[in-house]
Order: structure tokens, then sequence, then C-alpha cells
């Protein structure tokens, strides 16, 4: 047997790893020309053919005719006599063509060309898979929940593909079954044990730029120009937008007819809170605007600390802070300004504020801490709300809190 039929041995490795043939076709050629290296020293006088249509694998070797005698390396050369026994119209100086039977490698370096094989075609699915998503990052796609682990779900592409969702690029919220669909958008790719890892991300606020780009006809067409996004993941999204067609306003495209386009990106992020705002220079105006959907009154600016300090009435204070302070966070990212949130203290007739820091010689620092996690860095922005806000706000005890608030109102009590 002469040749070997490829068709049956190979045939799984090319629909499994979605390898065009012609590939197919070159590395089964480069494997089987190292073996006659191995065998040979050379493969430069040999030709491997690989039949496109059946799988046949032949091989050629092309040696020299010489006068009998005069052959110094009988892998390049044949006497002539040797030459006649193949063919009687042979003459001395021409070449030579010989099938070399397939079977006279061994059995053993058959079997070693087939693992050379699958480890070459294994790098061209690695390389392929790495190129496909390297070019899609930032790209939203579905997948297949394949399977469910305590740090990351495991999803299947259209193609059979691994793509890893870890828990930290989920929505707290997130709760996905085995064989639900999942949208999510690429993150990165990375190399694992020298093995490609697609990373999806549900977090990232590409994700919700990609589904505005989705729902919004005139964001994909360039009429309005997504500025920045950030967002507090389930929780709150902020999207500063600009529009350059004039007659476009581009928070009403945005969210759309009673809120249609808007919804469908709201139900897909777990109800996450999704704040749409007219992009502007004016830095003051940006800072209102981002601090929605406070009201503010006042505010003094110092754009060479990039700082703010900002006023607002009583009852606009906690509107501002947002629940576990993610609104003034994401107005900060959003403007890239520090701000300091206070109360307009004027209307009710107080003219004074006291810092919480002051009071550290009664309170614990620890206690303190907690208050300006949520923005509460004053006396009066800690009076201002209600008890039972400020203990589902931070991790204080009830009566923690009870405590605070007394020793602050004897302070102001003590001053009147």
């Amino acid at each position: 047997m002469s040749r070997i039929n490829l068709i049956d041995s190979f045939q799984d490795f090319k629909d499994a790893e979605n390898i065009d043939r012609p590939t197919l076709m070159k590395v089964i050629e480069d494997v089987f020309k190292t073996l006659l290296r191995k065998k040979y020293g050379t493969d430069e006088n040999f030709d491997v053919i690989v039949n496109d249509q059946t799988g046949d694998l032949e091989i050629f070797r092309r040696r020299t005719i010489v006068e009998d005698g005069f052959s110094e390396d009988d892998n390049l050369e044949i006497e002539l006599a040797e030459a006649l026994n193949i063919d009687p119209d042979f003459s001395v100086g021409e070449e030579v063509y010989e099938e070399i039977n397939v079977l006279d490698f061994g059995r053993r370096a058959i079997l070693a060309a087939k693992q050379t094989l699958a480890a070459r075609i294994g790098d061209l699915k690695k390389k392929n898979l790495v190129d496909k998503y390297a070019d899609r990052v930032g790209e939203i796609i579905n997948g297949e929940v394949y399977q469910i682990w305590k740090k990351e779900i495991l999803l299947l592409d259209d193609e059979g593909n691994e793509l890893i969702l870890p828990k930290s690029e989920q929505i707290a919220s997130d709760f996905f079954k085995k064989g639900e669909s999942v949208r999510a958008v690429v993150k990165k790719v990375e190399m694992r044990n020298n093995s490609p890892v697609i990373i999806l991300s549900r977090t990232h606020p590409s994700f919700l730029e990609k589904l505005l780009e989705i729902e919004v006809p005139e964001i994909m067409d360039g009429l309005i120009v997504v500025k920045k996004i950030v967002r507090e993941p389930g929780e709150r999204a902020k999207v500063a937008v600009e529009s350059y067609d004039d007659r476009i306003d581009p928070v009403g495209a945005c969210v759309g007819m009673k809120g249609s386009r808007i919804h469908g990106i709201v139900r897909e992020l777990r109800n996450e809170n999704i704040d749409i705002i007219n992009f502007t220079n004016n830095i003051q105006l940006l800072i209102q605007r981002s601090l929605t959907p406070a009201k503010i009154t006042r505010m003094d600016i110092n754009n060479e600390e990039k700082h703010a300090d900002v006023y607002l009435d009583p009852d606009q204070v906690s509107l501002a802070i947002g629940r576990k302070g993610v609104n003034i966070k994401l107005a900060q990212e959003l403007t890239g300004m520090s701000i300091d949130v206070y109360r307009d203290v004027q209307e009710e007739g107080v003219d004074y504020d006291i810092d919480l820091d002051e009071f550290s010689d009664e309170i614990d620092e620890w206690v303190i801490d907690e208050f300006k996690k949520i923005g509460c860095d004053t006396a009066l922005s800690v009076l201002e709300l209600s008890v039972e806000e400020l203990v589902r706000r931070t991790d204080l005890e009830e009566e923690t809190v009870k405590d605070v608030q007394r020793i602050l109102q004897a302070e102001f009590h003590s001053e009147q």
C-alpha cells in the first residue's frame, strides 16, 4: 500500500476546528515533510500531494539518473541499470519519479505524525480564535450558558467556542440557568496555560454603549455621539451624549417616545437607572446635569484643583449623594471633578456647619469614615437624614447612628 487515506483519519480535525481545507492540506504536507527529513535527511527532492477531494496522501521522490557505479547519494541519485528496470526508455541525466510507500515510515512514525498534526491544528485553532475575537473586542455577542461555576460562567457561541463570563463581570442581580441565552460584550482575549480565553463582560461601560447603538439608530448613523459613560452596574449609569444635528435632541432620541428605547436597555441591565444628559464644555452646567435628579442652588468651582463645592436645598442633598453614594461618585467620574455636597443652610437660619472630623474626640474615626463613604462629611449632612436612612446606607447599627446624631445636635444647641 503506497498511499494512505486521510479523510477518515483527519476529517474530525477539520470539522471540529473549523479550519479551511487548503490550510489543512498545507499542514498535512508540512507534517509529512518533517517525517521525510528525519528519514532521508532532506525533503527537497520529495513531492507530498494531498488529494483535496478524496483525502489520499501520495509521496513521490525525484532522483537523477547517473552512470552505473557513479551514484554518491542513493536518495538523490539512481544508477542507470536500476532506472531501466523502472522504464527502459530512461537515459542518464533524466529524473525518475517514484512513489514512496507511506507504510515504510513505520507505524510509530505515522502515529507520531498524527499527534504532530493534532498539535499543529490545535495551534491553528487557537490562532483563529484569537484573531476572530481580538477584532471583536467591544462588540456584543450572544452565548448559551453551558456550565455554571461559583466564580464564572462558561458560555458557547454559535460555533461552539468557549467564552467566559466571570462573576466580577456580571451585574449583581444577574441569574442565569443552563441553556439560557446571554448577551455580553467582548472585554478582552487573554492567554491561560497557552490557551486563548475569551472574557465577556456585562458591567463594562462599552456594554451599555453598544446597547444604545442597537436601540438608537441616530447613534449608529453618527448623528448622536456618546461622549462618556460611567456605571455602577445594576445601580445607576450616566451617559453624556451630544448631537451633531441641531434638529435632533440627543436626550430625547436616546430615551425614545415614552421611554420606548431606554426601557429595553434598563431591563437588560437588571433595572439599572440610566441618566441621559446633554454633554457640554461648560463645566458648571455639566456638573449640574451630572448630579441629576438633584437640583443645585449654587456652586463654587476651583478649576485649577478640579474641585467643586455644591450647595443644595436640604431635601435635595440625599438625591445628589444617591444610594450608597453612587450618584455623586458617578458625577465625579463623568465630570472629572471632585465634588463636595453641602446643605444650603441660609434658608433655615443656620449660617455655619461643622466638619465631622471636629468630633473625632467623641465619635470613633471608623464611624466618621462610614458617614463619609455616603457623602456625609459635615454635622448638618448627617442630621438632615433620618436614622432609618443612615442605617440603610451605612454599615452602622441604629443605636450608633442615634448616638452620633445626639452628639451633633448637642453641639448646635450649645451654640444657640
